[in-house]
């Protein structure tokens, strides 16, 4: 089999600012169709595209959307708001501890970028503030480590840097509706009901 290689489909992250409806989303799926641009998935915001698009492509897609009120925003800040992703992912998901400094101070050293600029970025690319996805990747974390049982609240939030276990069930309750304790209960009883099965 050492002949044969494997083939991976190409999918290119496209960004447009004020793509804010449903309304929007068909637009852009009109303006990619047009164009022959296949689309793997639009969001509001974003697209994923299934392969490089030409500078021809991309100019053409720039003007049609600017029509519409849309616009395609550069390479440049499309790669950042990645790599600010990635940073923050790796940061809550993949690290043993979450770092103790400020994250605006962790990012920006990440990164070598000012914050205010990152920060500025990333809000008029997202529609939400780095800060608010920092708190919904948290919580995630916080359900996860709750499923895993090994654990409790108080541990949690130690590992996760929450000033206290109050902060986090405010944090959490305000994010799902419902209190930390609550949601590992729900869980714990439809694992126990699929058992039964």
């Amino acid at each position: 089999m050492a002949g044969h290689q494997r083939h991976t489909t190409t999918r290119v992250k496209l960004y447009i600012k004020y793509m804010v409806s449903l309304r929007c989303k068909l637009i852009v799926k009109d303006e990619l169709s047009r164009l022959g641009i296949h689309a793997a998935g639009i969001d509001l915001g974003t697209v994923d595209i299934l392969e490089e698009i030409t500078p021809e492509q991309r100019y053409q897609l720039k003007i049609s959307l600017m029509n519409s009120g849309l616009e395609l925003l550069d390479d440049k800040k499309s790669i950042l708001i990645e790599r600010i992703k990635s940073v923050i992912v790796e940061m809550i998901h993949y690290s043993d501890e979450v770092p103790k400094v400020n994250y605006s101070d962790y990012i920006s050293q990440k990164l070598d970028y000012d914050y205010t600029y990152l920060s500025n970025v990333f809000s008029e690319v997202k529609g939400t503030t780095i800060q608010q996805f920092i708190i919904n990747h948290k919580i995630e974390k916080v359900k996860e480590l709750l499923l895993y049982d090994e654990l409790n609240l108080t541990e949690i939030s130690y590992r996760l840097h929450y000033s206290s276990v109050a902060h986090l069930s405010n944090q959490f309750k305000k994010v799902t509706g419902l209190s930390p304790t609550f949601f590992k209960n729900l869980k714990s009883k439809r694992l126990q009901n699929l058992e039964d099965l």
